[in-house]
């Protein structure tokens, strides 16, 4: 992995945490908090101890979607906090990819099921009744719609490499959109449809890409880098309003996704245009933080407010 100038001390910082923080048997408290852009303040509005991730915000502003124990769950944002289950089908085990369509009658979501033991994705009715599989070859990873709600991108392992492809809704073979990097993933269309912007580490640290909808082109001659810093930057997200991207930043020397740890930060930077352009990358807020943040676009349909999870050891 690329070294960054400035990452030995927060490496030397991850490296001082306790042991257990590294592990999977270690147990977190989550907390789904709301950030405000006008006042850039957070409220917190649910937590649980245990893992609950990547929350979604529904089209008509009523509530989120997260997962937590292999379940979805719709989260009310008016009264009490409480987790109401979305039936997806028995035996399907839930990750932390899923979004409702544009026009919020389907849902895509990643699962497992006890047949293939891996992540592949599938579309179902909005309430997760008739939910059926579009990515036969696994694993694979969904992470958004297309504005016209026709396409779904997602990340695919593919002879040990993990690449960007779409898929119909309608089903149908899968599309490959890049295939010159060394790992890629979190891709998602912009809200215009003019772009797929995505994360990958080709040049050695992790930074955020965009391509056509149609694909990176040969060689992927057609992706463009959007960020260079030497933070770790993931999973970029568009408000609706096609204004603001926001993205998962881990810090520098950071070398995956996998982990939750302190230091992380949500930042965002005005919506590159058809020239990128260099444009001043602000830190909306610092905490503890990583996998299950925020895998998945989770703005506001007002374009004001989007939600993310944080997390306590516990």
């Amino acid at each position: 992995m690329h070294q960054h100038p400035r990452s030995l001390t927060r490496r030397a910082l991850l490296a001082s945490l306790p042991a257990a923080l590294a592990q999977t048997t270690q147990r977190f408290h989550s907390t789904v908090a709301i950030f405000d852009l006008k006042s850039r303040t957070s409220r917190t509005i649910y937590g649980q101890s245990g893992i609950a991730e990547a929350p979604n915000w529904s089209r008509d502003g009523r509530f989120l979607l997260v997962n937590t124990g292999g379940n979805l769950y719709r989260l009310p944002l008016e009264g009490p906090p409480k987790l109401e289950q979305i039936p997806v089908g028995e035996g399907l085990r839930c990750n932390n990819d899923h979004d409702l369509s544009p026009n919020g009658a389907l849902l895509a979501f990643s699962a497992s099921s006890p047949a293939s033991r891996q992540s592949q994705v599938y579309v179902a009715q909005s309430s997760g009744a008739q939910a059926e599989l579009l990515t036969p070859i696994a694993p694979s990873y969904f992470h958004g719609w297309s504005p016209d709600g026709r396409w779904l991108a997602f990340v695919g392992q593919r002879q040990g490499k993990y690449e960007l492809f779409r898929v119909s809704v309608d089903g149908g073979d899968e599309q490959r959109l890049t295939s010159a990097g060394a790992y890629d993933d979190g891709p998602e269309y912009t809200p215009d449809g003019r772009w797929i912007y995505f994360n990958s580490n080709r040049g050695g640290a992790w930074n955020i890409w965009r391509m056509p909808p149609s694909g990176a082109g040969p060689a992927d001659r057609l992706a463009e880098q959007i960020t260079s810093d030497e933070w770790e930057d993931w999973f970029p997200h568009f408000s609706p309003n096609g204004r603001h991207m926001i993205f998962l930043s881990f810090p520098p020397g950071t070398p995956g996704h996998g982990g939750r740890m302190p230091g992380m930060r949500l930042r965002m930077i005005p919506a590159p245009g058809r020239k990128r352009g260099n444009a001043k990358i602000e830190t909306l807020t610092e905490f503890f933080g990583g996998q299950g943040t925020m895998n998945v676009n989770s703005w506001a349909p007002d374009s004001r407010r989007f939600a993310y999870v944080a997390y306590r050891p516990e």
